[in-house]
C-alpha cells in the first residue's frame, strides 16, 4: 500500500537565548543539553541528525564555558549529524534594517565554516512575520530555501505549505511553511492514546495543506532537552498509523522532495504578516520605545557613519579594524532575536538588552572619534588648531552644522584652506577645567582654564569626504548676527509655519501651495495590551493636546530658527482611572520644531516625561488629501501598504488569531502622496505608523506604549490565551523621560526621482566634526602618513539608487559598496565615481564572494541597471 504521507521527524531545539529568563540561565541549560546531544550523536548511528536551531550564537555561548568540546562539535558537523547555521542569531525581519540582516548571515555563515558547512536554509521558525525582501537577501548568500511559521494565509495566493517565494527583483526561494509551528513534535508520548490525541488532527491539517505529502514533525521545543525515547515513539507511530511512513530526517531531505515537484508550486510575492492562523504581533514595533530608539540610533551610527568613515580612513592608508566592528555588530545582533528586539521579555532581560546596546554604542562612538582624530591629526602640520568637517553621504551637502570648539582664548577666528574667514554663531559658552582636557596639564601645575564654545556654521562639504578649517585663537572671528524674526512663527524659503490657537501647527508649503493644518496634535489613549500587542481598552478615553494649555518660545539662531512648544496633559493614571474618567497622571511634552535656512525639512525633537500607565501616545501629522496607500521603506526597498485592511470587517467571525490592524512597521521613512505632491515622514526608531482620518489622512506615529504585563489574555484585538506568559513587567510602563526625533520632507514627482530614501539617510547621518588641539588625555603618535586637508572618496547621485553600505571587504584589500533601488515599481541605473583613485569593480553577492561572470559589471566605469527593490554589491579594487 502506498503511504498517505511520509512523516519526517527532525530532532531539534528552539533556543531563545533570553526571554522571561536570562541568557545566563539558558546557558546553564545549554551546557546540560549539549552534553546529551553530543553523546547521543556520537554513540548512536541510528540517531542521524540534530538541528541546532539555525544560529551560531548558541555555539558561541557554549564554547565560552566549554571550550574543550570544540573538536567534538566540529567532527559531528563535518559528519553531517549536527546541523548548524546559517544565522548568528534568529533575527526579526520587520524591525531591523537590511544591513543588520546581512551581517547576521555573514557572521553566522562564516562562523559555521570553522566547523563545516552551514545549513543553507533561511530558517526562522518563530520570527513575527516575514519581510518580502528575504528571498533577495537569502539569494545574496546562495540560499535558495526558506522555512518559517508565522504570517501566511490564503490571502497571499495559496493555501499550501510549499510554494515559491519571490522578491520584487525576481529573487526566489522554495518555501516550506510550518503551519502548526516548530514544536508539534515536542515531548511525544509513547502510548497510542497520547499520540492519537496529539497527532490525529495535526496529520489531517498537515496533509491537506501539503502538495508533496512530505510532512514535517519537528521533534523539539524551546530549551527542550533531547527526547531519549524517540525511536520507541517512532515504532509506536508505525504501529498505529500503518498508512504513513515515519523516518528520522533532516530539513534538506524535505526540500529535495519539494523541488522535485517545482512545477506544481504556486508563486507568491511580498511579505507575510497575516495573523489569521498564527500570531504575528503587528504592533510589537512600539513596545519599549526607549530600547527601539536606541537600537535604530546605533544601527544608523555603525552603518551610516562608522563604516564609511573607516573605509575612508583605510583609503587614506590607516588600518580598518574588522575585529572591533565585529564585536559591536555581534552585541547588536544578540539583541535582534525576535523576542529581544520585540522587547517581549522580562524587565531583567530588557536591562541586559539595553546594556548590550550601551556597550555597542560606546564602542561605536569611540571608534568614530578615533578615526576622525587619526585623519585630522595626520594632516600637514600647522601652527593653529583644526576643525575637521566630515560628510559621510556620497554627494556634496550644504549643511548647517552644530559643533564645539575648545581653546584657551576669549575669541577665535575660523578660516578655510584659502585663508578666507568662515562666519559662525556662538550658541553657548562655558569655562572648563583643564584636567578634563588632559590631566597632564594640571599635573605640571598649569591651571589656566579652557573655554568651550558651542558654535553653528554653514558649509558646503564634498561627497564622502571632508574639509579642514583652521581655528586661530585670540583673533576676532566673523560672528554672524542672529536672524531677524519672521512674520510667522517659523519661516524659510520652503515653509511658513504658524501656531493655531489649540497648540497645533499650520504649515504652508510654499512650493506646492499645500497647507498641512492641525499638525503636531498629540493623542493619548489607553492600552489594554501587553508587550506583544497594543489593544484598546473596552472603555477607552482618547485625549489630545489640543484641549490643554501650551507655551511657546521662539529662538532665532544663525542659519536655523526654532519654536519650542510645551504642554502638560492630565491623563488617567491607569486603566481603572480611564474607565472612571479620572485623571491623576500626567504627560509633559516639549517639542522643538526646527527650520534651517537651506532646507526643505522640518525637524521635530520631542522630549516626553511620562507619569502614567497603560497608555499609548501618538502624534498626528495630517495631510490635505485622502490617501488610499502609504509608502513604507523596507530592507533594500520600499512597498505600498493599504491604509485600511478589508479583513478588519470580519476577522472575528473568520476566527483570526489576532486582528489585522493596518499598523505598519517601517525603517526610516513613510510617505503619503496625491498626484505629483507628496510628503515623507522620517524617523529614528519610531518605526510604527498608522494612517488615520475619515476625510483627510494623517500619519499617526507612535511615540510610546506603556504596558505592565509580558503576556495577557483575552485582548480586544487578540482573543484567547496570553502570548508568552503572564508576568509583571513594570518597567514596560515606560515611566520617566523619553527622547524622540522625526522629520517631514515634502517632495514632487516619484519618491525615486525625488530621492526620498537618500534624504532620509542624510537626516540620519549628521556631519561629523573633530576639533584638533595640542592636548588630549589619550596620546597618539603621529602616523607615517600625511593626508590632504580636503578629500572626497567617491560620488553617487542623490536621487535614484541609494547607498546601503560602504566598508572594507572582510578578507582582502578592497572596498565593498552596496547600492539598492528603493523603488518597488521602477528600475533605475547607477554609477559610482571615485574621485581620488583609479579603480575597477567586480560584482559580488552579499557574502562578498565574486559572482560568476561578474567582471562584466564595472559600476565604476559604466552605468549599471537595478531592478525594483534590488540591491547589488560591488568589490572595488585600486588599480596599481
Amino acid at each position: 500500500m502506498k503511504a498517505v504521507s511520509r512523516v519526517h521527524i527532525t530532532p531539534h531545539m528552539h533556543w531563545d537565548r533570553e526571554w522571561y529568563f536570562t541568557t545566563e540561565e539558558s546557558r546553564i541549560l545549554l551546557v546540560n543539553n549539549m552534553a546529551e546531544i553530543l553523546a547521543r550523536l556520537e554513540q548512536d548511528d541510528e540517531y542521524k541528525y540534530y538541528v541546532l536551531d539555525g544560529q551560531t550564537a548558541i555555539l558561541e555561548d557554549y564554547f565560552a564555558v566549554v571550550p574543550e568540546n570544540h573538536e567534538r562539535v566540529k567532527a559531528l558537523v563535518q559528519a553531517g549529524k549536527l546541523i548548524i547555521g546559517p544565522w548568528y542569531t534568529q533575527t526579526d525581519t520587520t524591525i531591523v534594517a537590511g544591513e543588520s540582516i546581512v551581517r547576521n548571515l555573514m557572521y553566522g555563515m562564516r562562523d559555521c565554516l570553522a566547523f563545516g558547512e552551514p545549513m543553507k536554509i533561511g530558517y526562522l521558525p518563530d520570527s513575527f512575520g516575514m519581510s518580502g525582501q528575504l528571498p533577495h537577501i537569502y539569494n545574496g548568500f546562495g540560499i535558495k530555501r526558506a522555512m518559517f511559521w508565522r504570517g501566511c494565509s490564503e490571502r497571499h495566493g495559496s493555501d499550501k505549505t510549499e510554494f515559491l517565494w519571490q522578491s520584487p527583483d525576481g529573487s526566489e526561494v522554495v518555501a516550506q511553511v510550518l503551519p502548526l509551528g516548530y514544536a508539534i513534535g515536542k515531548y511525544l508520548p509513547d502510548d497510542e492514546t497520547g499520540l492519537r490525541k496529539r497527532l490525529d488532527n495535526y496529520f489531517s491539517v498537515l496533509e491537506n495543506a501539503s502538495i508533496t505529502k512530505e510532512i514535517l514533525l519537528p521533534n523539539g521545543h524551546d530549551q527542550m532537552p533531547l527526547q531519549q525515547n524517540i525511536f520507541a515513539v517512532m515504532d509506536k507511530l508505525r504501529e498505529i498509523y500503518p498508512q504513513r511512513e515515519f523516518v528520522m530526517s533532516r530539513f534538506e531531505t524535505v526540500f529535495e522532495q519539494i523541488e522535485a515537484q517545482r512545477d506544481r508550486l504556486a508563486m507568491l510575492e511580498g511579505e507575510f504578516n497575516d495573523g489569521k492562523y498564527m500570531r504575528v504581533h503587528r504592533t510589537i514595533g512600539s513596545t519599549r520605545m526607549d530600547i527601539k530608539i536606541a537600537h535604530a540610533r546605533i544601527e544608523n551610527k555603525i552603518v551610516n557613519i562608522l563604516e564609511p568613515l573607516a573605509a575612508m580612513a583605510w583609503s587614506l592608508g590607516f588600518d580598518y579594524h574588522h575585529g572591533l566592528l565585529e564585536k559591536m555588530w555581534k552585541e547588536i545582533l544578540k539583541n535582534h532575536a525576535h523576542d529581544s528586539i520585540g522587547c517581549c521579555c522580562s524587565d531583567k532581560v530588557h536591562q541586559e538588552i539595553a546594556a548590550r546596546f550601551w556597550l555597542a554604542e560606546d564602542m561605536a562612538d569611540n571608534l568614530i572619534r578615533f578615526y576622525l582624530r587619526k585623519i585630522v591629526d595626520n594632516m600637514p602640520p600647522c601652527e593653529n588648531d583644526r576643525l575637521g568637517l566630515f560628510n559621510l553621504m556620497p554627494w556634496p551637502r550644504d549643511e548647517v552644522i552644530d559643533t564645539t570648539i575648545r581653546l584657551r582664548a576669549s575669541q577665535f577666528r575660523l578660516v578655510d584652506e584659502q585663508g578666507e574667514a568662515v562666519p559662525y554663531v556662538i550658541r553657548a559658552s562655558r569655562e572648563i577645567d583643564p584636567g578634563l582636557i588632559d590631566r597632564q596639564i594640571v599635573h605640571y601645575g598649569n591651571y589656566e582654564p579652557f573655554m568651550e564654545y558651542d558654535i553653528q556654521l554653514r558649509r558646503v562639504l564634498p561627497a564622502m569626504g571632508y574639509v579642514s578649517l583652521r581655528v586661530i585663537a585670540g583673533e576676532k572671528g566673523e560672528v554672524k548676527n542672529v536672524s531677524a524674526a519672521a512674520s510667522s512663527m517659523l519661516e524659510n524659503a520652503a515653509w511658513r509655519i504658524s501656531l493655531n490657537a489649540d497648540g497645533t501647527l499650520k504649515m504652508e508649503d510654499k512650493e506646492s501651495g499645500l497647507v498641512y493644518d492641525r499638525a503636531l496634535e498629540f493623542e493619548e489613549s489607553g492600552d489594554d495590551g501587553d508587550e506583544y500587542d497594543y489593544s484598546p481598552p473596552r472603555e477607552d478615553w482618547i485625549l489630545t493636546s489640543a484641549a490643554y494649555p501650551h507655551e511657546v518660545e521662539i529662538v532665532q539662531e544663525g542659519w536655523r530658527s526654532k519654536a519650542i512648544l510645551r504642554s502638560t496633559l492630565a491623563v488617567p493614571l491607569n486603566l481603572a482611572e480611564r474607565a472612571a474618567r479620572k485623571r491623576s497622571g500626567y504627560v509633559e511634552i516639549e517639542t522643538t520644531i526646527m527650520l534651517s535656512d537651506n532646507s526643505k525639512r522640518i525637524d521635530f525633537d520631542v522630549q516626553v516625561v511620562n507619569q502614567a500607565d497603560d497608555q499609548r501616545l501618538r502624534v498626528r501629522l495630517p495631510v490635505p488629501y485622502r490617501a488610499q496607500t502609504v509608502l513604507t521603506d523596507t530592507q533594500f526597498g520600499s512597498m505600498m501598504r493599504p491604509v485600511k485592511d478589508e479583513a478588519m470587517h470580519g476577522w472575528e467571525d473568520e476566527g483570526w488569531k489576532e486582528a489585522p490592524v493596518p499598523v505598519w512597521n517601517f525603517l526610516n521613512y513613510a510617505a503619503l502622496q496625491q498626484g505629483v505632491n507628496g510628503i515623507a515622514l522620517f524617523s529614528e526608531g519610531l518605526r510604527e505608523v498608522e494612517i488615520i482620518g475619515e476625510e483627510n489622512s494623517a500619519f499617526a506615529l507612535t511615540l510610546l506604549r506603556g504596558v505592565g504585563l509580558l503576556g495577557k489574555e483575552d485582548l480586544l484585538l487578540r482573543p484567547g490565551r496570553p502570548s508568552g506568559i503572564k508576568m509583571a513587567v513594570p518597567n514596560s510602563q515606560l515611566r520617566g523621560s523619553l527622547h524622540c526625533r522625526f522629520s517631514l520632507w515634502p517632495f514632487s514627482g516619484t519618491p525615486l526621482n525625488a530621492g526620498v530614501a537618500q534624504q532620509a539617510r542624510s537626516w540620519l547621518t549628521p556631519v561629523q566634526c573633530y576639533n584638533k588641539i595640542p592636548w588630549d588625555a589619550m596620546k597618539l603618535n603621529r602616523a607615517a602618513i600625511t593626508v590632504p586637508e580636503h578629500y572626497s572618496l567617491l560620488t553617487l547621485s542623490s536621487v535614484g539608487c541609494a547607498l546601503s553600505v560602504l566598508k572594507k571587504a572582510e578578507d582582502r584589500p578592497e572596498l565593498i559598496v552596496r547600492l539598492y533601488n528603493p523603488s518597488a515599481t521602477e528600475a533605475s541605473d547607477a554609477q559610482i565615481t571615485f574621485n581620488q583613485h583609479q579603480v575597477k569593480s567586480v560584482e559580488t553577492g552579499m557574502d562578498e564572494r565574486p559572482l560568476a561572470g561578474a567582471e562584466g559589471h564595472d559600476i565604476c566605469h559604466e552605468s549599471v541597471r537595478f531592478l525594483p527593490c534590488q540591491s547589488r554589491t560591488f568589490s572595488i579594487a585600486r588599480v596599481k
